[in-house]
């Protein structure tokens, strides 16, 4: 057993990021340098001793940037192509904002003033890659046409190696897809949700921010974290409709095969059931998220049979 102090420092992390409590033992193990047993203990001490049902869920990120616009010579408002040499500086991260889903912690980070004049984000970039490298499955609203390509970007520019691999789910693309909004922005869901709204801002902000204003920079973070609280509850709103959701039950072992793979409870009732050409299945509603998913083993098979013509 390694030593007291050492498992202190475990706690602490543990009690300071309660995100990763829901790892499994193996995979946290692995990444605070212990052993699993140790895990273990320091979970119980966590819970006072409490016996607790761990179910390991995935690491989900709930995640939102904000980025400095571009400076260009231009001679139109509207359609108009911007070459390379009209170019004054481009776009960089002016902030960041995530949080693990269920934990009470926001994490952010923002540039100073003198890095914002100096257009260098290298510093809350790499610690952003250190988050996003621990996630299994990331959540951003217009993700996958906005935040992530940004992310990307920075990461390469900044000569960081590509993260660890996880899945994205994109709320922006689940609302257009599976409703008939009149808009599918942050916001426009916030309100159809009664979620208290984002705070408003202005250009001048982005322009104090570009112009290496501290004062300016902190509103944006608090902007962002913002965000970040209004994407966790919209998520939840939303998840119970999302298609192809990632399987959150793929992650530990839990004996129980008819959990909910959408979010991993195992409240359910029985509904009615699916059929397929071979086979009937249980239909299950999750009563924590509401999704509808069925049984994995066959109530019924039946027989598959050939129609066949016969000719004279």
């Amino acid at each position: 057993m390694i030593k007291t102090s050492k498992l202190d420092q475990i706690q602490l992390f543990l009690e300071n990021n309660r995100g990763y409590l829901k790892w499994g033992k193996d995979k946290l193990a692995k990444k605070l340098n212990c052993k699993p047993g140790d895990i273990i203990e320091v979970r119980r001490k966590i819970y006072n001793g409490d016996k607790v049902n761990f179910i390991h869920l995935p690491n989900i990120l709930i995640l939102d940037i904000e980025t400095a616009p571009l400076k260009a010579f231009v001679w139109r408002r509207w359609n108009q192509n911007i070459y390379l040499d009209q170019t004054i500086s481009e776009w960089y991260m002016l902030t960041w904002s995530a949080k693990w889903l269920g934990d009470d912690k926001v994490m952010s980070a923002r540039l100073t003033g003198e890095e914002s004049l100096k257009e260098n984000d290298e510093r809350i970039v790499k610690e952003l890659w250190d988050l996003i490298n621990d996630a299994d499955i990331v959540i951003a609203h217009n993700g996958d046409k906005f935040d992530i390509p940004k992310i990307n970007s920075r990461f390469i520019i900044n000569n960081l190696p590509p993260t660890s691999f996880y899945q994205q789910i994109d709320t922006k693309k689940v609302a257009a897809k599976q409703f008939g909004f009149s808009s599918n922005k942050l916001d426009a869901l916030a309100t159809y949700f009664n979620i208290p709204n984002k705070i408003k801002t202005d250009m001048q902000l982005w322009v104090d921010c570009v112009n290496g204003s501290d004062e300016a920079l902190k509103k944006m973070e608090i902007y962002n974290i913002e965000d970040v609280n209004i994407l966790e509850k919209v998520y939840l709103r939303l998840r119970g409709y999302i298609k192809n959701h990632p399987n959150v039950t793929l992650y530990d072992d839990v004996s129980d095969p008819n959990r909910c793979p959408t979010c991993g409870s195992s409240k359910k009732q029985e509904e009615d059931y699916y059929y397929t050409t071979v086979g009937q299945f249980q239909v299950y509603r999750c009563l924590s998220c509401g999704a509808l998913y069925r049984s994995r083993k066959a109530v019924k098979r039946g027989v598959v049979t050939a129609n066949l013509s016969l000719g004279r």
